[in-house]
């Protein structure tokens, strides 16, 4: 493994903290993640950078020589990050915000507020099924910020070299055909779609798994699943072939209506995340906050969710960008 800047803010953090926990908690990562990372580090340069003991951590030898020399390098990379950035920004202005997320009206919202707050600065984005692939890139610096769901308690796509942070999580609901038997009921049960055929989006997470769960735990198997695009989804569903899942902020398209789940048996988490060590960290928290603002915005917009809400309390909606950063989690795939 070669030694990176983001190894020695890391050893640096640690040493700053004095014991793991709290250097995790700096850093946005879990604990068990950034204890794996300093085994790594402590592989490649031959030796023990910290002696653990009952009341924190503290430095060795080579870890004294180790932070020495992270203290130096550390200021200067940033001299010479922060003047990079001035000598572009006198010439062509680079893209400020790079995001990359899964298809859906919320992240063109979270572009609208941020070309606004920032009128100056160059918005844009990258779009992919793949969670996997859209935090490859923001952990290989070629997008800042990820906006992706997730359901269930996986860990998040590279979980050891990005942070994030939810700012918000909603129920999965359904969306229904006008005409169907159903779609005059407030809420519906899981179980009354055992003899339905589903429609889905692509994505690479474990959500197929979470939703095969909640069927079993509902007394039935999932029978024919369409995964294909948005579009199709909400065709499939208009004409009656399929029961589509869907995000509860969904806009509802014509000829369609949305319906909260009985028990609220799948959710939906919001993330956004970044390289706690790179510049956009800077930005991460604006990033959440107009992500937040966006997410409040598509539920004053969704009649059934609001109603949903008005029958469950606004607190189902999860925290807002003021809360803790979210557990490891991962998977995902509605529309």
């Amino acid at each position: 493994m070669d030694l990176e800047m983001r190894h020695l803010r890391a050893i640096r953090t640690i040493a700053e903290a004095g014991s793991l926990t709290r250097a995790a908690a700096t850093l946005g990562l879990a604990q068990p993640a950034l204890s794996a990372q300093l085994k790594r580090i402590e592989s490649a340069l031959g030796g023990r950078l910290f002696e653990r003991g009952r009341y924190g951590v503290r430095t060795t030898a080579l870890g004294e020589f180790v932070l020495d020399r992270a203290r130096i390098l550390l200021p200067a990379v940033g001299q010479l990050q922060q003047e990079a950035v001035r000598l572009t920004q006198d010439g062509e202005q680079a893209p400020a915000f790079r995001l990359g997320g899964t298809h859906g009206p919320l992240l063109g919202a979270v572009v609208d507020r941020l070309s606004a707050a920032h009128p100056g600065v160059q918005v844009t984005t990258r779009i992919s099924w793949s969670d996997r692939e859209i935090a490859a890139s923001v952990a290989d610096g070629r997008l800042t910020h990820a906006l992706i769901g997730t359901c269930g308690e996986s860990t998040p796509p590279e979980p050891e070299r990005l942070s994030w942070r939810q700012f918000a999580a909603d129920p999965i609901f359904v969306m229904l055909g006008a005409e169907h038997p159903l779609a005059q009921r407030p809420e519906v049960d899981l179980a009354d779609f055992a003899d339905d055929a589903w429609a889905v989006v692509p994505g690479d997470g474990c959500f197929g798994e979470c939703f095969t769960a909640a069927c079993a735990r509902a007394g039935f198997r999932p029978g024919r699943l369409y995964e294909t695009d948005v579009a199709s989804c909400v065709y499939l569903a208009q004409v009656g072939r399929a029961v589509g899942l869907c995000r509860a902020t969904l806009p509802t398209p014509p000829g369609l209506v949305t319906r909260a789940l009985t028990g609220t048996p799948l959710m939906w988490r919001h993330l956004i995340g970044w390289d706690p060590y790179g510049p956009a960290a800077q930005s991460a928290s604006d990033v959440v906050t107009h992500a937040h603002a966006a997410h409040t915005d598509a539920i004053t917009r969704s009649e059934s969710y609001s109603a949903w809400l008005a029958a469950h309390g606004a607190e189902a909606a999860g925290p807002g960008p003021g809360g803790e950063p979210a557990p490891p989690l991962s998977c995902g795939r509605s529309l």
